[in-house]
């Protein structure tokens, strides 16, 4: 639940009776300097001056913790009142009428007072709290809708890519050569794992949204991992050209193999979306220097990623300045990413053209044999 407009300030993240408590110490505090700042004049002044005075910390102890510390300041100022600016001084005893009455009277509107103030801030605190529920629903609310419509449109496109192909075929009515049979097949099973990467993202993003994503690490090589997304994403990727530079001998890392695979799936998917035909997408592999780490990179020709939208390029269902809209690909990377121990990061392509997504994987270290 948000908590952007809760009051009172330092004590939003403190527990009620903290809260309370600090706040009887805060009014009790205020109760001994006001009334060591009016001791030297209490005999030039009625005792109406100080009564009016030391209602303030009862208000200031209500609008901090509520009705009970407000009763408790109250209470003690009422003492403080007493006892040192109503003689006999130093002594609970009130002789005059005048001063009983006055005595009396400040309790009970210091109380009502400081209760009144502290009734009010409470329901203030709970319309916010209430207003802030509601703002929280509402944002729920647009990222399910907008959750619905990316689904439903990328969800749409291969279906009826795959309906299309299928119902031809079936009915018969064109005479296809087995060559051409073969291509059409070739595009249903290619809508078909784009749909699975569909599903994939989904599933990920609900293990994401539940807490129990836990990568079930074991020694990956990466250099395997990446030949085979490359091969397996031929078809989508058949209007560039990819190309995978790094060492001849790539240490291996600590990662789930399931995981990583579509982390480096959606970002070949995401670079391929947006390079220019026939341009190139760079995948470099290389590790990172002290910290243990390998770093995975894939780069586009493309128009890039603008700088002021790069703080929340991760984020589902953001509108960039340009009018893009992301789905949900870039932000189930960083949580995959983030599960692992490791960061990504966006930034500009070779030469300052296009995009690159970094991702760094820890390395695995062999455990000497017992």
């Amino acid at each position: 639940m948000a908590r952007g407009r809760q009051t009172p300030g330092v004590f939003v993240e403190l527990s009620p009776p903290l809260r309370r408590g600090l706040a009887a110490l805060v009014g009790l505090a205020l109760v001994g300097v006001l009334a060591g700042g009016l001791l030297p004049v209490r005999t030039d002044v009625s005792v109406a001056t100080p009564a009016l005075i030391l209602v303030i910390p009862g208000i200031v102890a209500g609008l901090l913790g509520g009705r009970l510390a407000a009763l408790v300041t109250a209470t003690a100022a009422a003492l403080v009142l007493d006892l040192v600016f109503i003689e006999p001084y130093g002594t609970l005893d009130a002789h005059l009428v005048d001063d009983v009455v006055a005595l009396v009277s400040f309790l009970a509107v210091a109380l009502v007072v400081a209760g009144l103030l502290a009734l009010a801030t409470e329901r203030r605190q709970i319309a916010e709290q209430h207003a802030d529920e509601v703002v929280a629903l509402a944002r729920a609310g647009d990222a399910q809708r907008a959750l619905l419509r990316s689904v439903s449109h990328d969800l749409r496109t291969p279906l009826a890519a795959i309906r299309a192909v299928t119902t031809d075929l079936r009915d018969g009515s064109a005479d296809y050569d087995e060559g051409t049979r073969r291509e059409l097949l070739d595009v249903v099973n290619d809508e078909a794992e784009r749909l699975d990467r569909l599903v994939a993202n989904l599933l990920s993003l609900s293990r994401i949204e539940a807490g129990a994503l836990a990568p079930e690490l074991q020694a990956v090589d990466l250099d395997e991992l990446l030949t085979d997304r490359v091969r397996r994403l031929s078809r989508l990727l058949e209007d560039v050209t990819v190309e995978i530079h790094g060492p001849d001998e790539l240490p291996l890392v600590d990662a789930d193999y399931t995981l990583v695979e579509q982390v480096v799936t959606n970002l070949l998917e995401n670079a391929a979306r947006h390079a220019p035909a026939g341009s190139v997408i760079r995948i470099d592999v290389a590790e990172t220097g002290d910290d243990g780490a390998m770093e995975v990179a894939v780069s586009d020709q493309g128009p890039g990623v603008p700088a002021g939208d790069r703080d929340w390029v991760f984020e589902p269902f953001r509108s960039g300045s340009r009018g893009h809209t992301r789905g949900i690909g870039l932000a189930i990377c960083k949580a995959i990413v983030e599960a692992h121990g490791g960061r990504i990061t966006v930034g500009d392509g070779p030469g300052g053209r296009g995009a690159r997504f970094a991702f760094t994987l820890p390395i695995h270290w062999a455990r000497p044999a017992p």
